[in-house]
């Protein structure tokens, strides 16, 4: 699992990924795209577009009580109010962190991801070691990512499915009280999203 520049990633590949991977080389071989360009493009709809698209989601419910209720009732409908939907975003589901439950997503099977909310799946989503040990060793993995929590927290994992994705909540940070939504957004990262870490303190800075 690759974060805070440490690479634990798998460096086996699914035949999906074996394919793509091959025909970026085939277009970069050919000329017919830039390296540099392709990676700027992935990264784009990695780790900015769909989360920020995320972000806006959770802003508004930390904000609004009344959406945050809609959200956990039915999150498709709510996160499509705001114009979010598409492939991978059909059917989700949110779940909110408090101070006593720590929710985490995987999962375990493949890669199902909610893309309109999220971008593209991060490397360490898709790999085997964080697919086994979300489930196995959960507080092990959150640990990697810096993210201690109290030994009576408890600590649920969603395995999402092409039937059902997962979104987390997380919990509003102290100290951002007066804060308007734009304001409230830039605290969201996707991993705080997907629930291996937690949302930024006003103040500090961090990778989406």
């Amino acid at each position: 699992m690759p974060h805070d520049g440490h690479d634990h990633s798998d460096n086996r590949f699914s035949k999906t990924e074996l394919r793509v991977k091959a025909l970026q080389t085939l277009l970069i071989d050919k000329g017919l795209v830039e390296r540099d360009a392709l990676d700027a493009l992935i990264d784009t709809y990695e780790t900015q577009i769909g989360p920020r698209n995320g972000a806006a989601v959770i802003a508004r419910a930390w904000l609004d009580p009344e959406f945050k209720a809609w959200l956990l009732r039915d999150a498709t409908a709510a996160i499509r109010s705001l114009g979010y939907m598409g492939r991978q975003g059909e059917h989700m589901a949110v779940v909110e962190n408090t101070p006593h439950v720590h929710n985490m997503v995987v999962c375990t099977l493949c890669s199902c991801y909610p893309w309109p909310v999220l971008g593209l799946p991060p490397t360490w989503y898709k790999s085997a070691p964080y697919r086994a040990r979300a489930v196995r060793d959960p507080r092990g993995v959150l640990r990697e990512f810096g993210t201690e929590l109290c030994k009576d927290v408890e600590i649920k994992v969603w395995d999402s499915t092409s039937e059902m994705r997962y979104l987390v909540l997380p919990m509003r940070p102290v100290g951002s009280d007066g804060m308007d939504e734009t304001a409230l957004a830039d605290l969201v990262s996707r991993n705080s999203m997907i629930g291996v870490e937690l949302a930024r303190a006003p103040g500090v800075r961090g990778a989406a």
